[in-house]
């Protein structure tokens, strides 16, 4: 018996927390859960754009994968699909407090255009005794403007100047023409700005030729996607070829670089069908290199002779 009473069972301890506590810990917990969600399905998606059939057109088996995607907003405005407004609310204090002022997002030295809103003197008359109300005090509520892309057409007018006395003097006047700016690609209506607009939406927000076709045209403007594909590559040959052929002759110069390869697929490449393997080929700095350069190269094939004819000039340790 003795025995008995010295070996009884502990049993697990009870702690009590406060129901806010909990609901926080339940909100932490399925905002957890949305991200690993989230994380599943940009694993997915990568997946299926590296290993999957690849077009600029989105298959319908790739719109399966983003099922999460589709109400993005609902998912992060309410957490998972069985939560709440009332479910996931927490303490003020054991959250970071959500951007609720505009000035928290925008960068610093955005314009703020100032729109006041005043009563006529008739509206400031008082129903009472009817004098004229004085101006106490003023509420502000910011809001975030946007504007879409805007498209206008520039005239660039070139004057051409005489001297009419010379010409009274002489029969022949001197003329002189206002000096013409250099066009971006001579024979077409393309600026600097449209161009890098069009190659930042293509190359860096990754949106095909034909989306901005149809954004365009959303807005009246039909430019058509060949147009933008001529533009892209004259305006590449013509102003991005000599810096590419310059930061190639200074990546020649280092002593030690990095090289590698990878697969991709081409769609109507002449002679070739949109299945077939290409490759990609980079070479870069190392890390010790005062500046880091970069630089793509397309091959339609892995052969060491690709890397020898681009390489030629270099000396080192690849």
């Amino acid at each position: 018996m003795e025995y008995e009473k010295n070996s009884a069972v502990s049993t697990p301890e009870m702690v009590t927390i406060s129901r806010a506590e909990y609901e926080s810990q339940q909100a932490e917990l399925t905002e957890l859960k949305l991200q690993n969600q989230w994380l599943l399905e940009q694993l997915g998606l990568a997946k299926k754009r590296q290993f999957g059939a690849s077009s600029e057109r989105l298959q319908e088996g790739l719109m399966d994968q983003l099922s999460l995607m589709a109400n993005e907003a609902e998912a992060y405005a309410y957490g998972t699909k069985n939560a709440t407004a009332e479910q996931v609310a927490v303490k003020a204090h054991a959250r970071k407090r959500q951007s609720g002022n505009v000035l928290d997002i925008v960068p610093e030295g955005t314009p703020t255009e100032v729109v006041e809103h005043r009563l006529s003197e008739e509206e400031r008359t008082c129903d009472t005794c009817g004098a004229v109300m004085e101006e106490i005090g003023k509420e502000v509520r910011r809001s975030l403007k946007m504007e879409p892309a805007r498209f206008w057409i520039q005239e660039d007018v070139y004057y051409t100047y005489a001297c009419k006395q010379c010409e009274a003097e002489t029969g022949e006047g001197n003329l002189r023409k206002a000096p013409r700016q250099p066009t971006l690609c001579p024979g077409s209506f393309a600026s600097p700005e449209a161009v890098a607009h069009i190659m930042t939406q293509k190359f860096v927000m990754h949106s095909p030729l034909y989306r901005l076709e149809q954004e365009f045209q959303r807005q009246g403007l039909k430019l058509s996607r060949q147009t933008m594909a001529n533009w892209i590559l004259q305006a590449s040959d013509t102003w991005l070829r000599p810096v590419y052929d310059e930061l190639h002759r200074k990546l020649c110069k280092e002593t030690v670089l990095h090289g590698d390869e990878t697969t991709l697929q081409v769609l109507k490449e002449p002679g070739r069908t949109s299945t077939s393997k290409s490759y990609m080929w980079v070479y870069r700095t190392s890390g010790c290199a005062e500046y880091p350069i970069v630089l793509y190269e397309y091959q339609p094939s892995r052969k060491a002779e690709h890397a020898q004819a681009f390489l030629k000039d270099f000396s080192g340790w690849l």
